[in-house]
């Protein structure tokens, strides 16, 4: 019976954060307006985290951190104003096709080919220090509702508690569904450790919230091309206005400032931006787009 009763809990629980993730609806973009959603405030209420309010808004817990310094992860403060940054400059990668993964800010971005001009977006957690997720250009080999965790064989040497195998369920580290890629170890999977999506926690797979994963699954065909990036440093426009986006990324070999002005040299913007507000991004590093035009 409590079996049970607790299985009814999760699957409410998990019902409540599908219909509450933000993370699901399609934004509009242009070439010449690269810069999509919009930053949004929230008042804490008694007991809530940051942790939630991240899962809550379709963000991982580096994006929430980040934009809120000062405040405590766990205990922010009941009444405390939030930044929710739910705005976001679209990756450089010179086409939008299929899957974009950026590293830096820990966030993936789908475009289908059904319509040019729409992309959705998802946080997500990779790979730890010693285990990064691989940069490069991949695609979807194979595709999975309920998967078996076949538990690799470097993983079994740090916890040789761990079986053979770990059938479907609530303790498969991959969650309901999962998405294998060329590059044949890396996997976009669910997970049963939603806490650590926004986190380089895993051994170099792509973990999603277990909300957000079977929207993906379904949206994915099969042989749909996956552009894994390092990107700290992003440029956009929006409404003639020059926006930058800087992550802390202490993985990147990049030179934050020398990076900004490459970018807004080449779109020829350097000559629209307020050099004052650009450094003063660069200086804090929170993560969302600022407008940083003359």
């Amino acid at each position: 019976m409590h079996k049970r009763t607790l299985q009814i809990a999760i699957g409410i629980s998990l019902l409540i954060a599908f219909m509450s993730s933000e993370a699901s609806e399609p934004y509009s973009y242009k070439k010449t307006s690269t810069v999509i959603g919009s930053m949004k405030n929230h008042t804490v209420k008694k007991n809530e985290s940051l942790i939630e309010l991240a899962r809550r808004y379709g963000l991982g817990y580096h994006e929430i951190v980040t934009a809120n310094p000062g405040l405590d992860a766990f205990v922010p403060g009941e009444g405390k104003s939030v930044n929710i940054p739910t705005t976001w400059i679209l990756p450089d990668t010179g086409s939008y096709d299929g899957i974009v993964i950026n590293l830096s800010e820990m966030r993936l971005y789908f475009f289908s080919r059904q319509s040019s001009d729409a992309v959705r977006t998802f946080p997500i957690g990779i790979g730890s220090e010693g285990n990064e997720t691989p940069v490069g250009v991949f695609s979807i080999v194979e595709k999975k509702e309920k998967p078996a965790w076949y538990v690799p064989e470097s993983i079994r040497k740090e916890k040789p508690e761990l079986p053979l195998v770990v059938p479907p369920g609530p303790d498969n580290p991959l969650g309901s569904h999962a998405m294998r890629l060329s590059a044949r170890s890396i996997l976009i999977h669910g997970t049963n450790r939603p806490y650590a999506v926004g986190r380089k926690a895993s051994h170099g797979c792509i973990r999603m919230y277990p909300e957000d994963i079977p929207k993906l699954f379904q949206l994915v065909p099969k042989g749909a091309k996956v552009t894994i990036i390092r990107q700290p440093v992003k440029v956009g426009l929006l409404d003639e206005k020059v926006y930058l986006e800087v992550h802390k990324d202490k993985d990147a070999n990049t030179h934050y400032f020398n990076e900004a002005v490459r970018l807004l040299i080449r779109n020829d913007l350097y000559k629209k931006v307020d050099k004052e507000k650009m450094l003063s991004v660069l200086r804090d590093k929170k993560g969302f787009p600022v407008d940083i035009s003359k």
